[in-house]
């Protein structure tokens, strides 16, 4: 989400000041890629560049395709085939043993065919889209190469529809299933007409990231988070730490007691929760409120003795936790890393609510059976 965010405001910073600006986007993979689709790349003429859609190794290739882009203002896919074992493709010792299918094309002014406007008001205003990319036609579809069909999950559409009719009727039940199941997938469309291939993209918005206390240890928590590009809150109840001076990061810092929390702040099914105010009535207080909420994680710091005993004592208040809602509890919160240092628990922390949103179990990549990326639908 931080490289969507960096590219953003390069756009923004490139159109205040006049200048052209390609976009290249991975729009489907085979085999081992560094990057997955969906991972983009700003282009200047002057070279430039923010975001990447490899290791490196390709980065150059498409300054110089984007700088024809630019010039001829039409899109262009270009494949990188990577899975020669001698790995004689471009003399770099790849290794990737995959094939990058990459859109690359001149972005326009705005209107109701820029796929960045629809990018950022997913970004601003913490919205689900759906975007789907038409990257390759063949036959007399009217459909072309770099045309868009973009809508908010609630099924709202954000500009024009692709020109070619029979086409969105088509997409129409997969845009529906993407919207539904928030899971990106590559579609080939064989129509009476010809044929178009899709990269139909699920937009996440930056994850809702809230961090009760700030305490000392709480600052490299929120400043790792906002490296990952999260929206990042902090709540405490204590004037004196509950400032901007201490959360420069943050995107909103919160004065207020946990019975207001459910008033003062987002808590939904995509909301990640970290409590670690240090205060065990405080954290008492702030289950009662955050258990029965509809979160999507909910860590506690503290030993499982702690986290144990304030479970016992909401039963004893008559607010047991059901098994639902246990199972979003995740303490003692982090994972196994033999962290110590406040830089190394918030790392801990990080990558356990990492693991959480993707659904992996945190272990030694070494240990994995079966490929790294989950793939794509399709591609």
């Amino acid at each position: 989400m931080k490289e969507l965010r960096d590219i953003l405001e390069a756009v923004a910073e490139a159109r205040r000041r006049g200048q052209p600006a390609a976009l290249a986007t991975v729009v489907k993979v085979r085999g081992s890629t560094y990057r997955r689709p969906g991972a983009r790349m700003l282009v200047m003429p002057d070279g430039t560049m923010v975001g990447s859609i490899s290791g490196g190794c390709l980065e150059g290739d498409i300054l110089e395709k984007a700088r024809q882009v630019l010039a001829t203002g039409t899109p262009l896919l270009v494949t990188y085939d990577m899975t020669s074992d001698d790995d004689i493709v471009w003399g770099l010792g790849l290794g990737c043993n995959g094939v990058m299918y990459v859109l690359i094309e001149a972005l326009p002014s705005g209107g109701p065919a820029d796929p960045v406007a629809f990018l950022d008001e997913c970004v601003t205003h913490e919205r689900v889209g759906v975007m789907a990319t038409v990257f390759r036609v063949e036959g007399r579809l009217s459909a072309r190469v770099g045309d868009r069909w973009m809508v908010h999950a609630d099924g709202q559409p954000w500009g024009d529809r692709l020109r070619d009719p029979v086409l969105v009727e088509a997409l129409r039940p997969d845009i529906d299933e993407a919207c539904r199941t928030c899971r990106s997938r590559v579609r080939t469309y064989i129509l009476p007409d010809g044929t178009a291939e899709v990269f139909i993209e699920v937009i996440q918005p930056p994850v809702p990231f809230i961090v009760f206390g700030a305490g000392h240890d709480a600052i490299p928590v929120v400043r790792l988070a906002k490296a990952l590009g999260w929206r990042v809150t902090v709540v405490d109840s204590r004037p004196a730490y509950a400032t901007r001076e201490r959360f420069p990061e943050a995107d909103e810092v919160v004065l207020a007691h946990p019975e207001d929390v459910p008033q003062r702040v987002r808590l939904d099914d995509r909301t990640v929760a970290v409590v670690m105010t240090h205060n065990y009535l405080q954290d008492l207080k702030l289950l009662e409120v955050l258990l029965p909420s509809p979160v999507r994680y909910l860590g506690v710091l503290g030993p499982r003795s702690r986290t144990d005993r304030l479970l016992r004592d909401l039963q004893a208040k008559g607010r047991p936790p059901t098994a639902a809602q246990l199972e979003r509890l995740y303490s003692p919160v982090g994972v196994d890393i033999g962290a110590e240092t406040p830089e190394e628990i918030a790392l801990s922390i990080l990558a356990e609510v990492q693991a959480v949103r993707t659904g992996r179990s945190a272990g030694l990549l070494r240990d994995r059976r079966g490929p790294i990326h989950e793939r794509i639908e399709g591609a």
